[in-house]
């Protein structure tokens, strides 16, 4: 008998140990990665709050840290989507471009948050690619999607689903929240938006609102470009001679025609109409009642509009659309961080905010990206992570979408494969800045000749500088001094006063290709498949 009871007291002990220890073991983070496609840093307003409010987007910033010299390695969408995926530069994962293919054979750190037991799910934009490694259930936009009654590629089928397009994405994501998430299980959720990429069709109910406001106009909206290369002389994407009115601005393209309207495009036409044709007989109704009378004034105002006055209203007529998409946005977000609330979820779940890249917003006269100048090469990035980010920090280390994958499967407590190039953010989550070791960032863009025509070149960025490389059909470089001249004017390459800068950087920039495994000799290589595929000649 008494050793009945003997045996009784050992297993109660062995039980309540297991109990202790099961209590003690952290338990690993739900991770939640926003994304959206070309949202300016200058459009949030815990950057800048001249244009817009964001207060949802905000809250990540409120409750966690806002990064303002987070970057991108590649201001593209596809390439800036792999990267983040696999942790690698473009020209280690194959996606240089958005023409290029993705090597499959990458590791991305989905698949493995998922082979170490996360429930994962991706819902929203992804941009190439229609069968995402590493998710147990996804529903995808084909390619660039669109705007109203989408398209989604899934993996049981594919189907269209009525509504606007980010209304329906946080849809799908709650309801998988609601219905599908298993609660002994971590989970990864990438919730994608597609706003507020080109051609910034709003919700009925932010069209509405927008249209009527008035935005103040960049700096540098009418730049000549002085003091700079060849490469931001000769871009096209400037509001006034390469943003069309019809798909961009939204004029019917019979009126368009009929005015003779200076930057006539097919292509612009042609968009337009195939993303009307998408929308009901109710949603057509809608837009008609607003955008009809804008363009009424239009025909009315084109005939006496100097290059100025057009300009002027190109970029008012951009700003109400695509600040428009943003608005749904953020109220989405709003809703996504109130269900994390409501279900008990936000206690235990990092979210982060970024973008794919950052975007010109009438800044030096463009719209776009591509290029390492700050409004393309910037990101924004805000991180909450409860209990582990204190409330309302910020850094501004040299960050880079290179680091997410690192980052995530630290959090989760699995090694890094060794082949991945960024560093984990978790030390500066933490707030410890000791911890953290780079202090410049490297960047390359290919795609040229190309669309926007903005010039092959790569280079290196510090807290303080910024040294660019032009090449293939020039050979020309740029420095900048991000404190002294942080609208980026005025090249400084051959200032002598800053010979020594030049000497410093270059040499730490050769140290980056070889860290990162480019190269000249890889330059060329990619250029010579350009050419076998027959994108150059």
């Amino acid at each position: 008998m008494k050793s009945f009871y003997v045996i009784i007291l050992f297993a109660s002990a062995v039980l309540l140990g297991a109990c202790s220890q099961k209590e003690n073991t952290p338990q690993r983070p739900n991770i939640i990665f926003i994304m959206s496609d070309d949202h300016a840093y200058q459009a949030i307003s815990a950057y800048d709050d001249k244009l817009i409010q964001t207060p949802n987007i905000d809250r990540i910033a409120d409750e966690g840290m806002l990064f303002t010299n987070a970057c991108v390695s590649n201001s593209i969408c596809a390439p800036s989507r792999a990267t983040i995926l696999t942790g690698k530069h473009t020209h280690i994962h194959g996606k240089i471009d958005n023409n290029f293919p993705f090597d499959t054979t990458n590791v991305t750190f989905p698949q493995l948050l998922q082979n170490a037991g996360y429930q994962t799910a991706m819902f929203g934009k992804l941009h190439f690619g229609n069968n995402p490694k590493g998710f147990d259930e996804f529903k995808i936009l084909p390619g660039q999607g669109d705007y109203y009654n989408p398209d989604f590629i899934t993996n049981t089928g594919d189907t269209t689903i009525q509504g606007y397009v980010t209304d329906v994405i946080t849809d799908l994501t709650i309801d998988w929240m609601d219905n599908r998430r298993q609660d002994d299980k971590p989970f990864l959720l990438m919730y994608l938006h597609k706003a507020p990429h080109r051609e910034w069709f709003p919700a009925e109910r932010h069209y509405k609102e927008f249209t009527q406001k008035t935005f103040p106009e960049p700096e540098t909206l009418f730049d000549d470009y002085k003091g700079r290369g060849s490469a931001a002389k000769e871009a096209e994407m400037n509001l006034l001679k390469h943003m069309t009115v019809s798909a961009d601005n939204k004029i019917y393209p019979e009126l368009a025609k009929e005015l003779g309207v200076r930057e006539m495009s097919e292509w612009g036409f042609n968009v337009f109409k195939s993303k009307y044709a998408r929308f009901t007989e109710e949603q057509k109704a809608s837009w008609d009642a607003v955008y009809g009378p804008i363009n009424e004034e239009f025909a009315k105002l084109y005939p006496t509009m100097n290059d100025s006055a057009f300009m002027r209203w190109k970029y008012q007529r951009y700003m109400q659309d695509y600040l428009g998409c943003i608005a749904s946005v953020d109220e989405n977000v709003g809703r996504l961080l109130d269900h994390l609330k409501e279900k008990g979820l936000d206690k235990n779940t990092i979210v982060v905010y970024t973008s794919d890249q950052g975007f010109y917003l009438g800044e030096h006269g463009w719209f776009d990206k591509r290029f390492i100048y700050n409004e393309s090469f910037k990101t924004p990035l805000l991180v909450k992570w409860p209990g582990k980010i204190a409330p309302g920090s910020v850094s501004d280390e040299m960050v880079q979408n290179l680091d997410f994958a690192q980052t995530f499967l630290e959090a989760a407590g699995i090694e890094a494969p060794s082949d991945m190039q960024g560093e984990s953010l978790i030390p500066l989550l933490a707030g410890d800045t000791a911890a953290w070791t780079r202090d410049a960032v490297y960047y390359h863009y290919y795609e040229y000749p190309g669309f926007h025509m903005v010039k092959r070149h790569y280079g290196i960025v510090t807290t303080e500088f910024k040294l660019a490389h032009f090449y293939y059909d020039v050979d020309e470089w740029e420095l900048y001094d991000r404190k002294k001249d942080p609208l980026e004017l005025n090249n400084v390459y051959n200032d002598p006063a800053y010979a020594n800068v030049v000497t410093a950087l270059t040499k730490k920039l050769q140290d980056l290709r070889v860290q990162y495994k480019d190269s000249d000799e890889l330059d060329q290589a990619f250029i010579q498949k350009y050419k076998d595929r027959g994108l150059i000649k």
